[in-house]
């Protein structure tokens, strides 16, 4: 038994998100399908974590076990034959027998993607979010830095949050522009139910001068849900990297 792991890219607009569920077009099972078209074998798919609908990934990573011979560096071309083009097999590697992409998962990065141009774009609606009003990108910078280190991030998770502790690391955040575009980068040992796209939110207010800056650690300190920002939409959020 061969134990196989994938980085995947896709663009997560047409799915009801990874996970697999009955009559909603999920990423997980398209997967296991394609799999199961290729090997004929039913195979499940372990991701290093969920992501929600509408949400894209750069670096997902999943891995599945089989019995199936087909040479490690023909095997992601054989998945992508049989996949739709909204999903792309970037790897495949053969790993340790032991290996979970989930349980061993060390870090993650989430990227999202502002647009801050005053008319937005017709072509790219669906991969990044639009916020005409200009925005105070130096404010936000130094409101990303209070982010980091280990936190209760209580007040950045949406309700129906199924983890029993909202004490998570933020190791790494950057948030920088390319014309009119504004990246936030999160890097951390894990994430709440919404908690990228809420820190986003959140950096969005202080860039409109909603929320003053100084009010942040104060917003983490006190774990109120309505004391942060609104939850941004999930076509601005890739999972960009998954590291062990």
């Amino acid at each position: 038994m061969r134990n196989i792991k994938l980085t995947i890219e896709y663009d997560g607009k047409d799915f009801n998100g990874w996970q697999k569920q009955p009559n909603k077009l999920n990423i997980q099972g398209t997967i296991e399908q394609a799999i199961k078209n290729l090997t004929g074998e039913d195979v499940e798919l372990n991701a290093s974590g969920r992501t929600d609908a509408g949400v894209h990934a750069l670096g997902q990573v999943a891995n599945f076990k089989t019995n199936s011979q087909i040479p490690i560096d023909k095997f992601a071309i054989a998945i992508n034959s049989k996949l739709k083009k909204s999903i792309v097999i970037k790897k495949a590697e053969e790993v340790d027998e032991r290996f979970h992409s989930r349980l061993n998962c060390k870090k993650k990065t989430y990227r999202y993607i502002i647009n801050n141009s005053p008319e937005g774009t017709a072509i790219y609606r669906n991969l990044e979010t639009h916020i005409p009003q200009r925005l105070d990108v130096e404010k936000m910078k130094q409101g990303i830095k209070y982010f980091e280190g280990e936190h209760d991030f209580k007040a950045f998770k949406a309700s129906g949050t199924s983890s029993k502790s909202s004490v998570r690391t933020i190791y790494e955040t950057k948030l920088y522009t390319e014309n009119d575009k504004i990246f936030i980068e999160l890097t951390g040992n894990g994430f709440l139910y919404n908690m990228v796209r809420i820190i986003a939110g959140t950096l969005v207010d202080v860039g409109l001068g909603k929320i003053e800056l100084e009010r942040i650690p104060q917003i983490i300190n006190d774990g109120k849900r309505e004391n942060a920002g609104k939850t941004l939409p999930p076509n601005g959020l890739y999972l960009l990297k998954v590291l062990y």
